[in-house]
């Protein structure tokens, strides 16, 4: 499947289809096509990149879903990174210590160093993230299973 074809079909025929399969094809040239898209918005403007960072999270999942149904995975697997990601903002948020600021020449709000721990337990979230990225990049990148599996036949290249 050449470029324009994937993105055609990922954002017209298939932008929240979560059942079938995606070739390697259709979902590289898709996450191609989303990551210039998202770099020339964030370029423009930043409600624009919102708008088009929104626009494209249903036709990304959708593409990844099938994507890991086309090498033989369950598609719900696709949510996992998306689950450690969130799991991580939230933790950051609740544990990172409150960072010192200059007001009128004076420090305000020194960290709170008791609160080492939960770094601790970012750090070890990071590299889990880390782990996980490096196994989901390998198997979207695995090759068809050629006969036809549980998602159903392989897609049309």
């Amino acid at each position: 499947m050449d470029f324009q074809t994937s993105v055609k079909t990922c954002l017209t025929q298939k932008y929240a289809r979560f059942s079938g399969r995606a070739s390697r094809s259709e979902y590289w040239w898709f996450v191609l096509a989303s990551v210039i898209l998202l770099v020339l918005a964030s370029l423009l403007a930043p409600i624009l990149y919102l708008i088009v960072f929104l626009g494209l999270i249903v036709p990304l999942a959708a593409a990844g879903y099938r994507r890991l149904q086309d090498t033989g995975r369950p598609g719900w697997y696709i949510f996992i990174p998306v689950g450690l990601g969130l799991l991580g903002m939230l933790l950051n948020m609740l544990l990172m210590p409150a960072m010192p600021t200059m007001v009128d020449g004076q420090m305000t709000e020194m960290p709170d160093m008791s609160n080492m721990g939960g770094m601790g337990l970012l750090a070890i979230l990071s590299i889990v993230q880390l782990v996980v990225s490096l196994v989901f990049l390998w198997w979207l990148t695995r090759p068809s299973q050629p006969e036809a599996n549980a998602y159903g036949p392989p897609p049309v290249v």
